[in-house]
């Protein structure tokens, strides 16, 4: 099964996606579960009944905007250089545990929603990224048990300023200006992706292929990533978790490639969809 969470007619909601758009369970169950996130959470805790079987489409293909999957995620953690590619193009050393820094929710848009490219600075990169969605919550579990927190898969943009995210060796201050990471289409269930393993992802500006990797060239694995970040926190339902970029990054182009406005990218990860953004300059 797959979710999104859009807006229509004025209203936000969610659903399930349809090959012709969306079947609407906002407007169905919204009065108990008003976002894809008590959803999860209610799906977590074993407290939902099955789901109201699609059989409409509500909203046509066309007649509504893609938000990001959770507008309202308590926690956003990234992953960096976790892709070996990515470390040497980089030049950072070999670390023994996952590099995490956190993004804000503004930071997010939707599937065909613009990313903003911001007014004091020239250095936005691309960065495809597997995001994972969290549907249990958990703390100090094992990789062993790390697959049953898993409430979903989709695609996030981990766009880049470089420039404000190299000011120190801290990665905050570049990674969470208003609107600069793509987020969806789509939460994609585990039981619909299937076992993760040599899956393609791929990343293209303008149509042209930029990166190109399987999920399983990650340095730390899904199940390592939960398992380092429920150590220290606990992972609560709609908590996001991107898992970091392969190589082939703008930055360490001669000369670099940045996202310019009227650019568009577009990030394909196999079985999980197609995330697509057009670059906009920010007001």
């Amino acid at each position: 099964m797959a979710f999104i969470t859009f807006s229509a007619e004025g209203r936000t909601s969610y659903g399930i996606a349809r090959p012709d758009g969306v079947f609407d369970l906002g407007r169905r169950i919204g009065s108990i579960l008003p976002d894809l996130r008590s959803l999860l959470t209610a799906q977590g805790l074993g407290l939902l009944a099955p789901l109201p079987a699609p059989t409409v489409t509500d909203y046509a293909t066309g007649q509504f905007t893609y938000l990001p999957i959770l507008p309202n995620p308590s926690k956003i953690f990234c992953v960096g250089l976790n892709y070996e590619e990515h470390r040497a193009e980089t030049g950072r050393p070999v670390a023994k545990y996952p590099t995490i820094f956190t993004r804000f929710a503004d930071t997010l848009t939707g599937h065909d929603t613009p990313m903003l490219l911001p007014s004091n600075s020239t250095d936005f990169d691309y960065e495809g990224e597997l995001a994972v969605i969290i549907g249990k919550a958990g703390h100090h579990v094992s990789e062993d048990q790390a697959a049953q927190l898993i409430g979903g898969y989709s695609i996030l943009n981990d766009g880049s300023i470089r420039d404000w995210q190299r000011h120190t060796n801290q990665f905050t201050p570049g990674k969470n200006f208003p609107s600069t990471a793509g987020f969806g289409p789509a939460l994609i269930t585990p039981e619909e992706a299937g076992p993760l393993g040599h899956q393609s992802i791929q990343t293209q500006l303008n149509g042209q292929l930029v990166q190109s990797a399987h999920l399983d060239d990650m340095i730390f694995s899904i199940p390592r990533i939960i398992a380092y970040l429920s150590g220290f926190t606990r992972l609560s339902p709609g908590d996001v978790i991107a898992t970091g970029t392969p190589g082939g990054v703008g930055f360490t182009r001669e000369p670099p490639l940045y996202m310019r406005a009227g650019d568009r990218v577009t990030i394909t990860i196999e079985g999980i969809g197609t995330l697509s953004n057009p670059i906009q300059q920010a007001l």
